[in-house]
């Protein structure tokens, strides 16, 4: 028997409003075993959270209310399948209200050319009321059947949109214009030019629907526009792979069908197929849409290649590592999915908003009509009055206002080679006062490299290096690969120690030449007995790095310096870190004479060196204390990731440990620390955004709505700013879109 999954998305078809999204998950959440549901108007999907979910009641559900559901499937290769088909569906529904508009306008036209004259107060319409009414039928037909279908839908699955306001508007307005017209017929005394059409409103029933088609269109292309990230990350896995077979034949299969451990040929020109690692071949990759690196990046044999990114000069051969949902590019957009899908905490208010918006601006146009009327007018003018608010109070804006932000700027940026976790991240990163920073593979590249080679007096330095080489020569620590780097790049060569033995935490010992050796810390050769007081001839100067001891038998041969190199950018990136008035610090295992002078190459302000993964824990602890809980943590090794989930925010770098991107709030898929900052500015600018679009949707409405009940503001006019109000909320949230790290490329 299958089990039932925990976690289900839909692609969802049908919604207009935020009274759409928040009508499904009002459903939804109603449903036995489901724990959350999450509905976002902007992707236009619908990810619910549960125990023992069954899809098809779910889909069977959110059909009833009104919408359609498409099941996605969990594999890779089936969600890009469903962008793709839902970026067919939207291009076709883009068409389609384009056609819908351009014949609306075109219907539409001569009706407000012909009441221009009218309107104006220059003299009678020029068109009569028969033709008024063909063409505002023809409209109605062609936009307003849109609606009035939507409309049904959402009132047999028992709530209120966007639809059914604007079908209640101008059908009104429609309906009053067309009984109006045959009261005329039918009395030989009433007018049939002046007075008749002054009593008419086929204009505003037309010109309403006609605005807001074209409203909806330059929203489709916005949303459409502002999705695009995650479109672009999905189409960047190839279809196929040429697989090498084991008899050295070359075949082209489905990607879906590779298996870890395969060997696969990248040609100049195509993309990866899976993430592996280079066994033959030299090249330069673009990484540009993975990482956000703007340059090529060399690599050779050994190195990891990146699904997706792009082979463009030498053929290499790869061994695969991961496929399909298990590779970087798939993590990469499950988290961009997963952060473009949640609900800022502002929007939560905005959700409970809109579930009961529709009914009360019912509401508020019913009394609308009764107040006029009470108040001694006549019912066209009542009727025209609540008209105005029906069509005003369109939630559009306030139901896109979050989620076209985040869509766009999470989007963004993972452009620029930055993952957002989720939505809560952004509000966070907007309120941070310090930055932690990890030394080793943060602030520094990881790969220490011999700073010096320090003998005492009667041994030379290439008698040191071989000594401690031989002893290292097994090792994998990065220390000891660095003294046997620096060995094999001056020549210096010799036999391997044997017996060799790691004391943990000390060093390493081992026979060579009939002498014991013995390579480690001070400390080390003292409990062996080894007299270190000749460490006065040693000229180690300060700031030479971590010092590796080498003794033969009981005789100290010298000290080798070793450091490692900091990135580049670091300085730069925490100079404008400290720039803003953030602190920074930095938080290591190392020792205090090697984290000092990594401090002062990187500009950190604080210095807190030989801690222990549980003492960093303490400090990121202390330092959430002082600040008032707004410290971030950066950091790549798996003794960080207890540090960046107890931290308010943690920022962990792609190249780390799986376990501290799991813990991290914000991953930076390059290691170029300027993207910390960059972080920080695209949380802001998106929560900015958020907020921007939310103060224009609710003062739109609150001052729009009481100048349509007092008879201020016409339908058609009400229709425009409904409109515009929506494509401004779009596009600002499309220009956001165009966000992009402020720092010149390398």
């Amino acid at each position: 028997m299958t089990a039932k999954p925990a976690h289900v998305t839909f692609d969802i078809t049908g919604m207009t409003c935020a009274s759409c999204s928040a009508r499904i998950e009002k459903v939804l959440s109603r449903q036995p075993g489901v724990s959350d549901a999450r509905v976002n108007l902007a992707l236009e999907r619908a990810d619910v959270e549960g125990d023992g979910l069954d899809p098809a009641t779910l889909a069977d559900v959110i059909g009833r209310a009104g919408f359609g559901a498409v099941l996605r499937r969990e594999d890779f290769a089936a969600h890009r399948e469903a962008d793709e088909a839902q970026a067919a569906a939207r291009r076709a529904e883009e068409r389609q209200t384009l056609v819908r508009l351009v014949i609306s306008a075109l219907l539409t036209l001569p009706i407000v050319i012909g009441m221009l004259p009218m309107m104006t107060g220059l003299g009678e319409a020029w068109i009569s009321p028969l033709w008024q009414a063909v063409l505002a039928t023809g409209v109605m037909a062609v936009s307003g059947s849109r609606f009035w279908r939507e409309a049904t839908g959402a009132l047999r699955g028992g709530s209120a949109n966007m639809a059914v306001l604007v079908s209640l508007g101008t059908g009104v307005a429609y309906l009053w214009s067309i009984w109006v017209m045959l009261r005329g017929w039918a009395d030989p005394h009433a007018g049939h030019g002046t007075d008749m059409a002054s009593h008419l409103h086929f204009e505003a029933a037309a010109v309403v629907l006609t605005l807001i088609m074209l409203g909806k269109y330059l929203e489709t292309r916005a949303k459409s526009g502002a999705a695009g990230a995650l479109r672009a990350l999905g189409r960047l896995q190839p279809d196929t792979a040429e697989q090498k077979t084991a008899d050295g034949a070359v075949r082209t299969i489905p990607v879906e069908q590779l298996v870890a451990g395969d060997t696969i040929l990248i040609r100049p020109g195509a993309r990866v197929a899976a993430d592996g690692v280079i066994l033959t071949g030299q090249s330069s990759l673009d990484e540009a849409m993975v990482t956000g690196e703007s340059m090529p990046v060399a690599r050779g044999p050994g190195d990891l290649v990146i699904t997706g990114t792009t082979n463009t000069d030498g053929v290499l051969e790869v061994e695969v590592r991961a496929v399909g949902a298990d590779t970087r590019l798939a993590r990469m957009t499950r988290l961009v999915e997963e952060a473009q899908s949640g609900h800022a905490p502002v929007q939560k208010l905005v959700d409970r908003i809109s579930a009961v918006f529709v009914p009360v601006i019912l509401v508020i146009a019913l009394a609308t009509l009764a107040g006029w009327m009470l108040a001694g007018a006549d019912f066209e003018t009542a009727m025209v009055a609540s008209v105005a608010v029906l069509v005003i109070a369109c939630p559009c804006a306030l139901g896109l206002a979050t989620p076209t932000a985040l869509v766009a700027g999470t989007g963004a940026a993972a452009k620029a080679g930055i993952l957002i976790r989720d939505i809560e991240t952004l509000e966070r990163a907007t309120d941070i006062r310090a930055i932690a920073f990890d030394k080793t593979g943060t602030l520094t590249l990881g790969a220490p490299e011999v700073s010096g080679l320090y003998p005492v007096e009667g041994v030379s330095e290439a008698d040191l290096l071989r000594v401690a080489a031989a002893l290292e020569t097994a090792s994998e620590h990065p220390l000891g690969r660095a003294i046997v780097s620096r060995a094999e790049s001056d020549g210096v060569t010799g036999a391997a120690a044997t017996a060799i033995r790691a004391v943990p935490g000390r060093g390493l010992e081992g026979m060579h030449e009939g002498a014991t050796l013995r390579v480690g810390s001070e400390r080390f050769l003292n409990e062996a007995g080894i007299d270190t007081s000749r460490a006065g001839e040693v000229a180690a100067p300060e700031g030479a790095g971590t010092l590796a001891w080498v003794a033969a038998d009981d005789r100290l041969l010298g000290v080798i310096g070793l450091a490692d190199q900091i990135r580049p950018h670091t300085s730069q990136a925490l100079a404008d870190l400290s720039a803003r008035g953030l602190a920074t610090i930095m938080l290591t295992g190392d020792n205090e004479a090697a984290a000092r002078t990594i401090a002062r190459q990187a500009n950190v302000s604080d210095v807190r060196a030989g801690l222990l993964p549980g003492e960093k824990l303490d400090a990121i602890r202390e330092l959430a204390r002082t600040t008032g809980g707004h410290v971030a943590f950066v950091g790549d090794g798996l003794n960080d990731a207890p540090a960046l989930a107890a931290a308010n925010l943690g920022i962990a770098m792609a190249g780390g440990a799986d376990a501290a991107r799991e813990a991290a709030a914000i991953t930076l898929m390059r290691s170029d620390l300027r993207l910390v900052a960059a972080a920080l500015d695209v949380a802001a600018k998106t929560r900015r955004t958020i907020r921007q679009n939310l103060g224009w949707a609710f003062v739109y409405n609150l001052i729009g709505i009481p100048l349509a009940a007092f008879g201020i503001l016409p339908p058609v006019f009400a229709g425009a700013a409904m409109a515009f109000s929506s494509v401004s909320v779009v596009t600002n949230s499309a220009l956001m879109a165009r966000w992009k790290p402020d720092f010149p490329k390398d």
